[in-house]
């Protein structure tokens, strides 16, 4: 290799790509699947050439060089399509055991809006705004515009009602623990709780 200035490597460098840019991306296709992941491939090799242009061999073997780092980059990109090939199995193997398929409460969910629609306007709107909003009973009280102890009142018998209209339309084992069923059947907080 020859001793140049910064200049003649920046020149022999745009020589180089200019004369291998089309067989080198040639030979990325036919080593790919999608054309996307050649140019990727292409655009790699350059980049190396250019952080190693001074390390360029001299214009008759810079393709053959060039073919090298294509050949690396080519490796290094496998190994990373087969590292994010597992990563993803694993990802999705542990996305099936902690995610609950939104589909296993439907029928939980339509049970409990079935009998909402039968309790009376002002229980509904009472375990609505308790449960849904988060409300205490006395900020639903407020809402309402009656006091805290008949929303009190008023919550423990709609609880009570929805129990027995749900009944045995959501079995204790389809439940998942912090389900709405779960909320709207606990005990009453009292004044200050």
């Amino acid at each position: 290799m020859s001793v140049r200035s910064g200049t003649e490597h920046d020149e022999h460098f745009r020589r180089v790509y200019a004369a291998t840019f089309e067989p080198l991306l040639a030979y990325a296709l036919r080593r790919v699947e999608q054309s996307a992941d050649a140019a990727d491939v292409v655009a790699e090799t350059f980049l190396v050439a250019w952080r190693r242009r001074r390390e360029i061999p001299a214009d008759g073997e810079a393709r053959l060089w060039l073919y090298g780092v294509a050949r690396r980059v080519l490796a290094n990109q496998h190994r990373g399509d087969i590292r994010r090939e597992r990563l993803g199995r694993r990802l999705r193997q542990r996305l099936t055991v902690f995610s609950a398929d939104p589909a296993a409460e439907v029928p939980e969910r339509l049970a409990i809006r079935a009998a909402l629609g039968r309790l009376s306007e002002l229980d509904r709107e009472v375990l609505l705004l308790t449960v849904w909003e988060g409300l205490e009973p006395r900020e639903a009280a407020q809402v309402l515009g009656v006091s805290p102890a008949a929303v009190r009142t008023r919550l423990s018998r709609a609880r009570a009602r929805l129990r027995e209209l749900v009944g045995d339309d959501v079995g204790d084992d389809s439940v998942p623990s912090g389900h709405v069923l779960d909320v709207l059947t606990a005990p009453v907080p009292e004044e200050g709780q």
